[in-house]
């Protein structure tokens, strides 16, 4: 399991890169930038205290295991773009999944005492589909404008990071079926996003 937790996400990237056909801009800024908040997390530990089954579970899901730290390197890229501009293709999933690798890496190591299949499987479940499924939405207003595709995308995108702390809460709280629906809702963007790629190959 601790295998899994290590080699998700870089080989998620490679199975998206390879389907697309892009790389992405910035990729060397999101893999230093990514290290560094890896050993910075490994050092300080979580900033929430999980408490137990509530909603402080829910937030310690949110905020140290399984949507902030995706959402960091995504908002961090729109600044970047904003600010800086970047050469070459726009991706905001490929960014982020980059900068995941090193932290599923030491993740990997710090859970593999545990051999917690929640942490080790699941996690890196959810680390991909919120990378990959607020990219869709992205993309989809970005692609061709129209009021509806925003209207749809922009709750998606919010929604996304608070179905994936659901997921890792309701497992935690060993509400299995609830988990494993939340679980398949999450990743539903990423399955169209993979499909309309093989579309454009």
């Amino acid at each position: 399991m601790s295998l899994f937790c290590l080699l998700w996400v870089p080989l998620f990237y490679l199975l998206r890169r390879s389907i697309a056909g892009t790389g992405s801009s910035g990729s060397v800024w999101a893999l230093l930038l990514g290290s560094i908040t890896a050993i910075i997390q490994f050092f300080l530990g979580y900033f929430v205290s999980p408490g137990g089954f509530g909603l402080s579970r829910f937030i310690f899901g949110f905020i140290d295991i399984v949507s902030l730290p995706v959402l960091v390197p995504l908002v961090l890229y729109f600044l970047m773009l904003i600010f800086r501009g970047f050469s070459g293709e726009i991706d905001f999933a490929n960014f982020a999944l980059l900068w995941m690798i090193p932290v599923a890496a030491l993740r990997a190591i710090s859970w593999s005492s545990s051999s917690d299949p929640l942490l080790l499987v699941t996690v890196p479940l959810l680390w991909t589909a919120v990378a990959a499924g607020i990219s869709f939405f992205i993309n989809l207003m970005a692609n061709s404008f129209r009021w509806w595709k925003t209207v749809f995308s922009i709750p998606c995108i919010f929604l996304i990071p608070l179905i994936a702390a659901g997921a890792y809460w309701a497992f935690f709280s060993q509400q299995t079926l609830f988990g494993f629906i939340l679980l398949l809702a999450v990743n539903i963007p990423v399955a169209l996003s993979l499909f309309f790629d093989v579309l454009r190959i």
